[in-house]
């Protein structure tokens, strides 16, 4: 592929949106970006038709006018016969520098950002504006407005399960699933902890294929929650409504309003997710100990990549460890700052077990719980796996946040096509949807190969698997690593059994006659 090429171009009046744009080129070509910087009026702007992604860094000069190596571009940009899809394939973004003591602060900013609009172009995000005014330079996105009481809207803030079937879930209104069964499936002595979760999405609207996937919204577990809001001097009971500082930037759909610092941090807030260097940058601004913000910003300088990899990246050092190594800086974190400095909770992808036509109004998920030692002393956890696993339906209901989408895996229709399966370990989980699918559609030609390390710890399905060859609906071929002295993994069946993968391959002389799946574990 042609390696992607960014443009940076600036209007400085002082040297800060160059100094700025010069920072921007280096932290491009440091992600093996290519990328020029130039001056706005130096750039033939008869060329932006052709630029993909441009980024903008402009001042504001006076009462609201652009700089002096802006003035030719701000001219032609604004003439009037320039059609409305000139640009239409640049993303683009724009970074103001002003000072909010003038009353058109950020006019320049502001106005190209609409300009580009109205020319086609695609905002990557909404104009960043800078402020000379403020302490830090660049403003939270978001201000925090807390209440003198608790609300009684604060205690509903589960969202609304979604039972319309024109509208299945998504991941801005997931369905609210009862959990109905979280079984481990390894045996007792087995290294690792691999569940068999079984959802009720009955009403839901759901519906999915072999080899579609499943979504799941995880939260912070509450020990991290409570250790959090301690370091930060948070109430975690206490309510407050969010406000953009500007009009076009939305508010998260995730979160209710008002909402909860306890239902921020743990649903929310990716606490436990290993920092980037930025979040040391933002820190050492906000760090009112010298000791500590020296530290901070060794830690976040280019010089200090290697220390920033060591003491964090490698170990997989989580930000709330992190935060509770600078306690000073994490106590005079103000909460605006939250969500700048810390991103949201990703959804998790599993691949789905099961088939909706042996398991109707169900969805089965295969879960191995990471865990796993670095230097640290405690063990790095998989925020969403260890969370599942921690869910007990049956000391009562639980209910997780989820939704399905296609996945990458898919089979044929046709009943005479064979299909070959290759899965190890947790990988076999949506070759079990497709069996399922597969047998109850009629459909013969299910060859799976399965790998575990023991028989009798990770052999997962296995009663399934044999009554399924014993109806003649499968051919199953076991690879088991560890039972003998010499290791054998699913390659070396596939090896053993050449001629029978040849044969189906060949069959009739026709390539996409069989189907091919390996799925990792």
């Amino acid at each position: 592929m042609p390696s992607p090429r960014l443009l940076v171009l600036f209007g400085s009046q002082t040297g800060t949106a160059e100094d700025v744009s010069e920072r921007l080129g280096r932290e491009a070509r440091r992600r093996r970006l290519a990328c020029r910087v130039q001056a706005l009026d130096s750039y033939p702007v008869v060329n932006l038709i052709n630029e993909p992604l441009v980024i903008f860094v402009c001042a504001t000069t006076g009462q609201g006018d652009p700089p002096d190596n802006m003035k030719n571009f701000w001219r032609f940009i604004f003439r009037k016969h320039l059609p409305s899809t000139s640009l239409c394939q640049m993303d683009f973004a724009v970074l103001g520098l002003g000072d909010s003591s003038y009353a058109k602060f950020n006019f320049v900013a502001k106005k190209l950002h609409r300009r580009l609009l109205q020319l086609g172009g695609t905002a990557l995000l909404p104009v960043c504006l800078g402020d000379e005014q403020h302490e830090l330079g660049l403003p939270s996105k978001f201000t925090m407005q807390f209440l003198p009481e608790t609300p009684r809207t604060c205690s509903e803030e589960q969202r609304v399960t979604r039972t319309d079937p024109q509208n299945p879930p998504s991941e801005l209104h997931p369905f609210l699933a009862p959990m109905v069964t979280n079984q481990r499936v390894t045996g007792p002595s087995h290294f690792q902890d691999v569940r068999l979760i079984e959802f009720d999405i009955a009403g839901s609207g759901i519906s999915f294929a072999a080899g579609d996937v499943v979504l799941i919204q995880p939260q912070n577990a509450a020990s991290h929650v409570q250790q959090f809001c301690q370091v930060l001097g948070l109430d975690p009971e206490q309510c407050f409504t969010l406000q953009p500082r500007e009009p076009d930037v939305p508010c998260p759909t995730r979160l209710p309003q008002p909402c909860s610092v306890r239902h921020l941090v743990s649903q929310y807030l990716d606490i436990v997710g290993v920092p980037r260097r930025s979040f040391f940058e933002l820190l050492a601004c906000l760090s009112p100990s010298e000791l500590e913000r020296d530290k901070l910003l060794e830690l976040s300088s280019a010089a200090g990549q290697e220390e920033l990899s060591q003491y964090c990246s490698r170990p997989r050092r989580t930000a709330l460890e992190v935060l509770c190594d600078f306690p000073c800086t994490a106590a005079a974190i103000p909460p605006d700052y939250l969500l700048d400095l810390i991103p949201p909770i990703r959804p998790r992808a599993f691949s789905i077990a099961s088939s909706l036509l042996a398991h109707p109004s169900r969805l089965q998920i295969l879960v191995a719980v990471v865990q796993y030692q670095t230097r640290l002393r405690e063990p790095r956890r998989g925020l969403c796996s260890s969370w599942l696993a921690s869910l007990h339906p049956g000391q009562g209901p639980v209910q997780v946040p989820l939704w399905v989408r296609p996945g990458g895996l898919t089979f044929p229709e046709t009943a005479d096509t064979p299909v070959i399966m290759v899965g190890p370990g947790t990988g076999v989980a949506p070759f079990r949807a497709a069996i399922q699918e597969r047998v109850a559609q009629s459909q013969a030609g299910n060859f799976l190969f399965f790998g575990c390390r023991w028989r009798d710890q990770d052999f997962y399905w296995e009663a399934e698997w044999k009554e399924l060859e014993k109806r003649g609906c499968l051919t199953l071929i076991t690879a088991f690593s560890r039972e003998q002295k010499q290791k054998v993994y699913v390659q070396h069946r596939l090896r053993e059994l050449g001629p029978l993968v040849w044969e189906l391959l060949d069959r009739q002389a026709t390539p996409s006659t069989c189907h091919q799946m390996y799925r990792k574990p």
